[in-house]
């Protein structure tokens, strides 16, 4: 675990002098630049996921990607790559599954056998592995945002830009799709088609997002943000800009929190978003709104 240096004091009300602190050191610019665009992909791939009824399957695909990192780092291979690679063969699998039960979205039966099995590769791997190979799974298990190299960086970059590239083209029909998929399905729009492209893309946002928060914490990014946006706005295109919001102020806010104390990164993220999620219902609440612990469905254009 990477502690703040002795001289590092953070206690002054001076914020540029606070944010040069920060990011004096060469590591820390990675982990705010890797951050912040994991951020930014997770707030656009989070609100669709929430939206489509999806979480099961993002965190089924969290350890689908548990699977392929642990056994690329058994074979010598950079775990992003065993990541990304599982996470589309789940894909694959999922969307199968679904297609032979003749059903557009996900069924909770073809997410639970594809995840299972693929938690049985995963034990499968660890015990196979070598005393040497522990760190490189409690990477995978926990991400390690301050050991992220320019490499790295530069992976994630190529990701998030082939990410939003993507969005931008699909993000109506995959809407109109996620909202009413018969009658989308009625108007010429190819509901299976945006179905699993979509996964493939929440695939390789999971592989990146990994790499900081880890497979066991990968909510606070992916689900979070995009969960609390939805309970403040009806509106698709606000909605999406708040959770990119909340999934970069959760990530500053942790990274800076993490900087000056021995305690992991990935904790201070996650506590944060959590904290807020309870503030916006209990907020409701006070408001007279009724409890409801699940998400709601939006309305709107893009």
């Amino acid at each position: 675990m990477l502690i703040a240096p002795a001289d590092t004091d953070l206690s002054s009300w001076d914020v540029l002098a606070n944010i040069q602190m920060l990011l004096h050191y060469h590591f820390m610019q990675n982990a705010y630049l890797a951050g912040t665009l994991v951020a930014v992909a997770a707030g656009v791939i989070g609100y669709f996921m929430v939206l489509r009824d999806q979480s099961f399957a993002g965190h089924s695909l969290a350890n689908v990607g548990f699977a392929g990192a642990t056994g690329a780092a058994l074979l010598g291979i950079a775990p992003i790559v065993g990541l990304f690679l599982a996470g589309l063969l789940a894909a694959v699998g999922m969307q199968s599954l679904n297609i032979a039960a003749r059903q557009n979205r996900q069924s909770d039966i073809a997410v639970g056998a594809v995840f299972t099995a693929s938690l049985a590769l995963g034990f499968l791997f660890i015990h196979l592995s070598t005393a040497e190979y522990a760190a490189n799974v409690y990477n995978v298990l926990f991400g390690n945002v301050l050991g992220i190299s320019d490499a790295d960086v530069r992976v994630i970059a190529w990701s998030t830009l082939l990410l939003m590239s993507v969005f931008f083209f699909i993000a109506r029909p995959l809407f109109f799709a996620s909202i009413d998929p018969d009658v989308a399905a009625a108007h010429g729009v190819p509901v299976r088609v945006l179905s699993f492209g979509y996964l493939v893309l929440l695939a390789l946002e999971v592989a990146v997002a990994v790499q900081v928060v880890g497979v066991l914490l990968i909510f606070a990014l992916l689900v979070t943000p995009a969960a609390i946006a939805q309970y403040v706005t009806t509106r698709p295109a606000v909605s999406i800009l708040i959770a990119i919001a909340l999934a970069l102020l959760f990530t500053w806010v942790g990274l800076a929190v993490g900087y000056v104390t021995p305690y992991p990164v990935g904790f201070f993220i996650t506590t944060f978003a959590f904290a807020t999620y309870v503030l916006v219902r209990v907020g409701r609440l006070v408001r007279g709104g009724t409890i409801n612990w699940g998400h709601r469905h939006v309305g709107g254009n893009v």
